[in-house]
């Protein structure tokens, strides 16, 4: 039989296993885009316009996409949170952690989105 401790690090484990396969994705249609543009343009300079636009989209993508992520997650838990301590106020500390890990999303989209800018050649 399944203990809750036992689904519990199931449910941990496949997303650390989900979250590695969409990283590994995200490169790859990056990588992929990159090659297309190159490809097209005949340029085998590892830097050009069309890397500096891929690059552009992908930082203002992470960017937005980790921000509403991080608006949805704040909404969502806290109205509950807020529903939460209004039964006991003994929830308090857990729903703060849970908001500020869901804020923590939007700041790491834009930590990618400015590492992902500062790779953007400058023209020559």
């Amino acid at each position: 039989m399944y203990t809750m401790k036992n689904k519990k690090s199931k449910f941990i484990l496949s997303l650390v296993v989900l979250q590695i396969f969409f990283v590994v994705v995200a490169f790859l249609i990056v990588n992929l885009f990159i090659g297309l543009g190159r490809a097209q343009t005949g340029d085998d300079t590892p830097f050009n316009a069309v890397t500096a636009w891929v690059l552009g989209l992908s930082a203002a993508a992470a960017i937005v996409g980790s921000t509403l992520a991080a608006g949805m997650v704040i909404k969502t838990v806290g109205t509950a949170a807020i529903s939460a301590l209004t039964e006991n106020e003994g929830v308090f500390f857990k729903a703060f952690l849970v908001i500020a890990l869901g804020e923590a999303l939007a700041i790491y989209g834009l930590i990618v989105g400015i590492l992902l800018w500062l790779k953007i050649p400058s023209p020559a």
